[in-house]
């Protein structure tokens, strides 16, 4: 790894910029407001996360980087085993987990697993330690300045995006004896940069614009107004009947400046399966539109539904938004397109706010914004599904993904690791597909186990009937600067890129390069995908009890899952909702063991008895995988089924690994 480059960092952030954060006339010549700066400090790096109208800026001569607890072997054991998790161990055992030579800083820390152990912060110096702090307080809020919301832990994964810059070198070592899942992203900047570097005792700046940052991220409403001053832009509103078969262009002006809000409403009319509905944006008449997906995708839906409210694009109170920032050239064109599929589909009434400036992009130091769709079903074995694969310069800022799993059962295609490559170099190998995107632990009771938004990360769905899930990730400070080329993908599966799957994919970038291919949305693609096949799991089961009931659970069987066993009475019921799975008729499997303390039972829908009575008892335990118990219609009021129990002395056990729903007549 380079450590040093030879390159002058120089950041012109001319009028294009502050024009919007600071009021500046229009009038005004770039010239006369352009910055030189070649400065990093915490003070700047946290206003780079409240301002995000320097997003679009290029970072010249910046190289982003990931040290991790990766299997290098290509293996699945990403931090299981900590033989990945450090980079060396010293002579009293002690564990060196970070080590670059700078100018730098550290943007993000990730982990799954925090330990009490102390980490010892060497910034500047091979031998004087400048702070010390123990692994769980860089996320638990309880050591400042790593507060929240910038660390903290929603959804199994630890995360700290507080940053740590250094002049020349910073090196982490743990006191531990042993480290497990990590992932430390950091930049490097080339030699003649100026960095202040780290100290944890804050200046009267630094605490301001942390409080600010606090004050920003924690708003709970999603507006405009969080970034920029109204008086500051030019704004229009209007309503627009899309008909099924035609498009509508909802906003197009002939001269250079920056669309910095798209708001469409009622976020209800983009809800659905089908997905008919695209957003197409074209800047300054390039062959192909830098912009071209469903709105469902775009504003992170998830198989149907809105899922997402991050900090800069997703769905509040019946409203799609996006706030980032998208300067051009010469012309702007915004259309929505109604694609027909054959059905009677009605016209929708849309009502739209266009967000903009009339301050044109700084060619030399700003790219335009893209956002690459990839619908990928069922790609062919061996090969990663791909966030992003583009020539030119500029950097990448964020990434959503619905992930869907052909095959019924555990969701382990989200053991896959996120790769990313940046003119020919790999800089960041990732541990697992949850982890790329702050979280951590999937199918665990309160970790990734439903959707959850935060300011720039979350989890878009979970179901373990479904075989689905998904997530969010905004890169602020971490974006990820490419001069030539830079290709993003993601697994699918712990090894091999073996798993089939479903992958639909958004990937947000700046670039100086316009596309020169893009993928078309259709019908056939934008659809959702509904399996045939069910799997429900114990372990994620909402359910209520009825008389005593109690359990064990344990990974008794090669199942992906837990496995149960229920201790019941005679005349106990567990009824268990199926308020998630689509409505249809189903044939109902169980997965069941009997064994010499099996009970027997019988499965009811409220008052009306759907099975025989079934005994579960044997000499030897005997595991059925498959066994046929009743068809189960799923409908409005009837989207529950019940166990009902008889028992005898010392058999008064029902020993469960799943239940199998299999649409009729697939």
């Amino acid at each position: 790894m380079k450590i040093f480059f030879q390159f002058q960092l120089k950041y012109k952030v001319g009028l294009v910029l502050f024009y919007l954060l600071l009021g500046c006339s229009a009038k005004k010549t770039p010239e006369s407001f352009i910055v030189k700066s070649n400065s990093i400090s915490i003070s700047g790096e946290l206003k780079k996360l409240i301002d995000i109208s320097s997003l679009p800026v290029y970072e010249s001569g910046t190289k982003s980087f990931q040290v991790s607890s990766y299997d290098t072997t290509g293996g699945n054991d990403d931090g299981f085993n900590g033989k990945y998790s450090f980079l060396s161990r010293n002579s009293d055992s002690t564990l060196v987990v970070f080590d670059a030579k700078g100018p730098g800083v550290i943007n993000r820390f990730w982990t799954p697993t925090p330990t009490e152990d102390t980490l010892d912060f060497y910034i500047d110096s091979d031998d004087q330690i400048t702070f010390s702090i123990q692994y769980l307080d860089l996320f638990s809020g309880k050591v400042y300045p790593f507060v929240d919301p910038l660390c903290g832990n929603q959804i199994g994964g630890y995360f700290c995006y507080f940053p740590i810059p250094f002049k020349q070198s910073c090196k982490i070592v743990s006191r531990g004896k042993k480290m497990q899942f990590h992932q430390i992203q950091y930049k490097l900047f080339p030699e003649t940069t100026e960095v202040s570097s780290f100290s944890p005792e804050l200046s009267e700046d630094e605490r301001d614009e942390l409080e600010r940052l606090k004050m920003s991220w924690n708003n709970p409403l999603k507006e405009i107004s969080n970034f920029y001053k109204s008086a500051d832009l030019l704004h229009e509103s209007k309503s627009v009947l899309l008909m099924p078969g035609e498009s509508a262009t909802i906003f197009n002006v002939n001269r250079g400046g920056r669309i910095v809000g798209i708001e469409l409403s009622p976020s209800t009319l983009f809800e659905g399966i089908e997905k008919l509905v695209d957003i197409k944006i074209t800047w300054d008449d390039e062959e192909h539109a830098a912009i071209n997906l469903p709105v469902h995708d775009f504003f992170g839906f998830a198989f149907g539904n809105p899922s997402m409210q991050s900090l800069l694009v997703g769905s509040q109170g019946n409203k799609n938004y996006c706030y980032f920032p998208m300067p051009f050239d010469r012309s702007a064109e915004i259309e929505l397109v109604y694609r027909e599929n054959g059905e009677n589909n009605p016209p929708l009434n849309v009502d739209y706010s266009i967000y903009y400036s009339e301050q044109a992009r700084n060619m030399e130091m700003e790219g335009k914004f893209y956002a690459e769709w990839n619908r990928d079903i069922n790609p062919k074995k061996g090969e990663p599904h791909y966030f992003l694969d583009r020539q030119g310069k500029g950097h990448y800022v964020g990434t959503i993904l619905q992930a869907q799993g052909l095959k019924a059962g555990m969701t382990l295609f989200f053991e896959g690791d996120d790769i990313t490559l940046v003119d020919g170099e790999q800089i960041i190998h990732g541990t697992g597909s949850e982890d790329y995107f702050n979280g951590g632990w999937y199918a665990f009771i309160d970790t990734w186990d439903t959707k959850v938004s935060l300011p720039i990360h979350g989890s878009l769905d979970y179901s373990l009937p479904m075989c689905r899930t998904g997530g969010y990730r905004l890169l602020l400070t971490d974006k990820i600067p490419f001069t030539q080329h830079i290709t993003q993908s993601i697994e699918h599966g712990p090894v091999g890129n073996a798993f089939p799957v479903d992958y639909t994919s958004v990937a947000f970038y700046y670039s100086d390069t316009p596309v020169n291919r893009s993928t078309i949305p259709t019908n056939e693609l934008s659809k959702v995908f509904l399996p045939d096949t069910l799997i429900i799991f114990p372990q994620l089961m909402s359910y209520d009890v009825w008389d005593q009931i109690a359990f064990e659970s344990g990974w008794m069987h090669n199942t992906g899952g837990l496995s149960y066993i229920y201790s019941v009475k005679d005349e106990s019921r567990l009824r268990i909702s199926l308020e998630d799975i689509p409505y249809d008729t189903y044939q109902l499997f169980l997965d069941v063991t009997n064994f010499e303390k099996g009970c027997v039972f019988s499965i009811w829908q409220r008052q009306t008895q759907l099975s025989d009575w079934i005994d579960t008892y044997a000499g030897n335990e005997t595991r059925n995988e498959n066994r046929f118990v009743c068809d189960l219609d799923i409908r409005d009021f009837k989207n529950t089924l019940t166990f009902r129990f008889k028992t005898q002395q010392k058999r008064d056990k029902l020993f469960l690994d799943r239940m199998i729903l299999i649409k009729k007549g697939s």
